[in-house]
């Protein structure tokens, strides 16, 4: 858990409810949690998913690995100490989506169980949803559109979950996506199926 190093502040509610904010939106907010290793089809599926709930009216965005590596953890490297740091970042921003109304989809590694359960903690009962993009290193090494695996392999790359470094699978996932076998459009639709089935896209 983060320190907390700024002193004389105090926590502000609302006027509007959460209730309220799901009752305008016309659905809950959420946050879709996908995670498996690189090349596994996070961003992807995740994207996609975001393109059919946007053109049904859902109030959506996706927070992906990458794009936040620029910008607002771009201080962070891979570390186990900065990978953590920077899933407890994008969990708290998660969280202020999911707050908002908004689903919010998020595409990273996220190696480490303790980090995803630190997450999962921060939102309330049904809002996070963990989604393993279940794929084998086989299979993200013939993918592999970044030559990330070919650079890790060479040791030109340290830290490199899957290869250098470990990847902690989800024991009890939400859903799990088979990444091996299925094209991007099925897994995507069984994400839609599953919020659904939940309730999550109704208010």
């Amino acid at each position: 858990m983060a320190e907390q190093k700024a002193t004389n502040v105090t926590w502000h509610d609302h006027k509007v409810s959460k209730p309220e904010r799901a009752k305008l939106n016309g659905h809950k907010g959420a946050v879709l949690w996908f995670t498996g290793l690189s090349a596994c089809g996070k961003s992807t599926i995740a994207n996609t998913v975001d393109h059919i709930l946007h053109s049904r009216g859902k109030h959506t965005f996706v927070l992906d690995g990458d794009n936040i590596r620029l910008g607002l953890n771009k201080n962070l490297g891979f570390s186990a100490e900065d990978r953590a740091e920077n899933i407890r970042r994008i969990g708290e921003v998660a969280k202020l989506f999911a707050e908002s109304g908004a689903i919010a989809l998020t595409a990273f590694i996220s190696p480490y169980k303790a980090d995803r359960n630190a997450v999962r903690a921060l939102l309330g009962p049904g809002e996070f949803v963990e989604i393993f993009v279940k794929a084998s290193v086989d299979t993200c090494e013939r993918r592999d559109p970044k030559g990330l695996y070919k650079k890790a392999r060479a040791g030109e790359i340290k830290n490199f979950t899957g290869i250098s470094d470990p990847y902690e699978a989800p024991e009890k996932p939400e859903l799990t996506l088979d990444s091996d076998q299925k094209g991007i459009d099925d897994l995507a639709q069984e994400v839609v199926s599953y919020l659904e089935k939940q309730g999550i896209l109704a208010q």
